[in-house]
This record gives C-alpha cells, structure tokens and sequence, in this order.
C-alpha cells in the first residue's frame, strides 16, 4: 500500500501544481506534463526491451549453474551469513545462490549482470512465500532492500565520468579521478548497514547475536582490505584493476558453470535455451510496473515539484544556520532515488558548473556512486513475481537512502574540505 499511496501523491501532487501554474499563465505546463507522461511509458518499455536480451542471457547461464550444482555450491559457501539475514530461506536452496552472484555483482559494479541474478533470486525467493497472495515475504523484502543500497566497491562508471570532464576542463595528469571511491565506499556500506539494520528489526530478527554480526564485520574487513589495496594506485590504475577483476569474475564464473556442466554432462545448449525463455517471459512482466512508476516520476518532475522541493530544503538548512555549501549537490541525492539517469544529467551539470575538482563537484559525484534508484529497483524487482503490497520494504529503503545522503555530506566535510 505505501508504494501505491506514494505513486498516487506524485500524480495528483503534479496535477495540482500544474494547475496553479496553469492558472499563474503558464499554458504550456499542461502539454508538458502530457509529454513527460508519453516518454516515461515509452521509456519504461525501452528498458524493458534492452533488459530482455540481457535477461535471457544471464538466466540461461544461470539455468546451467543450476543442473550443474554450482548455484547449490556457492549458495553452501554463502549459507553462514545468508541463513542469518534470511532465516526463512533453507539451507541449499537455490535462492541463496542467484542472491550470492547478485550481491557478488553490485559489489563489483556490474548492473548488467546483477538485474537479472536478481530477478531470478526474487523468483527463487517466491517459491518459498507464505505470505498471503501478492504480498512480499521477509526475505523478499531484505534482499529488494539490500539492492537499492547498492554496495559496490567502485564507481567505475562515476569515475571515468569525472575523467571525461575533467580533461573537458583542462585538468592535466595530476587530477585523481578515482579520489572518491574511499568516501563512497563508506557512505554505501552505511547505507547498506541502515537498510539491513531497519529491515531486521522489523522482522525482528536477533542483531545482538554474534552469528549475525561477525560475518558483517568479516565482510567489512574484506572491503577494507580492498579499499587499502586499490587506494595505493593511481587513478585510472584502480578504476582498470577494478573492471577488470569484475569481468574476471564473472566470466570465470561462467566458465565454472560450463566446466561443471561439462563435467556432469548436462546438455548445456537446451539447458540454456530453457533458461533464456524464462527470462525473456521475465521481463515482458515487468514492463507493466516500471511504466507506471516512471511516468509518475516524469510528470513529477515535470510540474517543478522537484525544484520546489529543492527550494524549501535549502531555505529550512540555511534558516537554521547550517553550512549550505552541499546544496547544489543535494538534487542528486533526492533525484538519484526516483531516476539513474536524471541523477547522472544532474551530476554532469554540477560538475561542469561548479568544477570537477570542486568539493560540490566531488560531493555530487559520492552520492551519484553511493545510491540507488529505488523506486526503479522496487517497481522491477516485485513487479517480477507480481507482488503489489510491498509491506515495510519502501520505509526501509527509503531510511537506507536518508542515511546514506546525510552520510555522504558528513563524509564530504570530513574528507572533502
């Protein structure tokens, strides 16, 4: 119900808006609004359409994963910390493994590869609901919380942004391009925490136990121990060290797959083309649900809600006397929630205003690499397996979110000045 009560106050709030303005002498507000409403529908089957092919590719692979025991192996190996965040899940099912490989993936920053492990984690994850019908279950609603936090070790793609626009600006070889993926790395794990954190005490799941916590801080040291190890390279050293572990991961993983179907003989071809057809069928469902939160996220926009929204925040932090140099900055924050690629137009535009080398450059670039599109993510990921009633799921990605934006500007005055 919060997801249909916040995707209903988007339409009627714009539609007010845009009457006012309408009624001030702007006539054109109501065909943009209209036109906003047309390319969100068309954008929303444009990324269901892309998503097919890489839908059908992953869970084909993913299907010989399957038959050839490699899911049920790293799904034993992920089993200590898994079975401590998703109590309901069983020892060995499958779910653990397609949700290992797309956690494993947003670490790495392949969004390709982790959308579609993670709709097929959902889809695993459903044949264990219990819940009344089109209604999320815990584990359903810890996993769709842990994506929109979004850990990833490095923003490849925030980076080679920056590049870009820098040697735009004539920033020579000493800019270090890759200077923010400490600090964004920090601000993700803390929204990763919040998120876990939120989702556990409302499934009341026991966080004082040692058996949850210590797997956490083992994973916290690992991502330690990489960050201390990528931060002694150059920038574009790091950002190269870093896609290229990624994509050797997973193609190693991939080849894992075939070497164990090999080893099993698994009719590798028609096992794939099984898999495929599913995520093909996957993602011609989903087309629905993110038509419908795109559009209200265009006619949002659209109307100026956005920039009043901005406008109120910035009048209440500089009427308490606060620093607001972060201001113009924070749109990416609040924008990155609703669109990737408004977020990223709005990063652009800070950058090239203000300076890449500049602390609102960097701070808008932290929280570009930091966050997650989440009504993207809740939209696609339950509009999958047809859940509408998504329970605490929106509250808790919605605080993860908060923490992690309040996270970045401390993290940006702390390391940035």
């Amino acid at each position: 119900m919060a997801l249909n009560r916040v995707w209903t106050a988007f339409f009627l709030i714009a539609f007010a808006t845009a009457a006012v303005r309408w009624l001030l002498g702007e006539a054109g507000i109501f065909q943009a609004l209209l036109s906003a409403m047309f390319d969100g529908a068309r954008a929303g089957f444009e990324i269901s359409l892309g998503l097919a092919g890489i839908m059908a590719l992953w869970l084909g692979l993913m299907r010989v994963g399957e038959q050839a025991g490699m899911v049920e192996l790293l799904a034993r190996l992920a089993g200590p910390l898994l079975r401590r965040l998703f109590p309901g899940v069983p020892a060995g099912h499958p779910a653990q493994g397609a949700m290992t490989l797309n956690i494993s993936a947003n670490l790495l920053g392949l969004d390709n590869a982790a959308t579609p492990l993670g709709l097929k984690a959902m889809q695993e994850l459903q044949t264990l609901n219990r819940e009344p019908e089109g209604q999320a279950s815990n584990a359903q609603i810890m996993f769709v919380v842990m994506n929109t936090a979004g850990l990833t070790l490095i923003p490849t793609s925030v980076i080679a942004i920056r590049q870009s626009v820098a040697l735009k600006q004539g920033l020579g070889a000493g800019f270090n391009a890759a200077d923010i993926f400490l600090p964004t790395l920090l601000v993700t794990f803390a929204s990763l925490l919040a998120g876990v954190l939120s989702v556990a005490v409302a499934q009341r799941l026991p966080l004082w136990r040692a058996r949850l916590l210590l797997p956490l801080l083992a994973v916290g040291s690992l991502l330690a121990a990489a960050v201390a190890a990528l931060s002694r390279l150059p920038a574009e050293r790091a950002a190269q060290v870093a896609g290229t572990t990624g994509a050797a991961v997973i193609l190693g993983v991939v080849a894992l797959f075939l070497l164990a179907g090999a080893w099993r003989r698994v009719n590798m071809y028609y096992a794939f083309i099984d898999g495929a057809k599913e995520g093909f069928g996957v993602a011609v469902q989903i087309i629905p649900y993110l038509i419908a939160i795109l559009v209200a996220i265009g006619v949002f926009r659209a109307a100026g809600c956005m920039d009043a929204l901005l406008a109120a925040l910035g009048a209440g932090v500089a009427a308490l006397g606060w620093n607001t140099d972060f201001l113009p900055a924070l749109p990416v924050g609040l924008m990155k929630v609703l669109s990737g690629a408004g977020a990223r137009g709005l990063m652009i535009d800070v950058l090239q205003t203000h300076g890449v080398d500049s602390f609102v450059g960097r701070l808008a670039a932290i929280i570009q690499g930091s966050t997650e599109t989440t009504f993207y993510v809740l939209a696609v990921y339950f509009g999958s397996v047809g859940v509408k009633h998504t329970r605490h799921a929106l509250a808790c990605a919605l605080l993860a979110d908060a923490v992690g934006l309040i996270a970045a500007i401390g993290v940006g005055y702390a390391m940035l000045r």
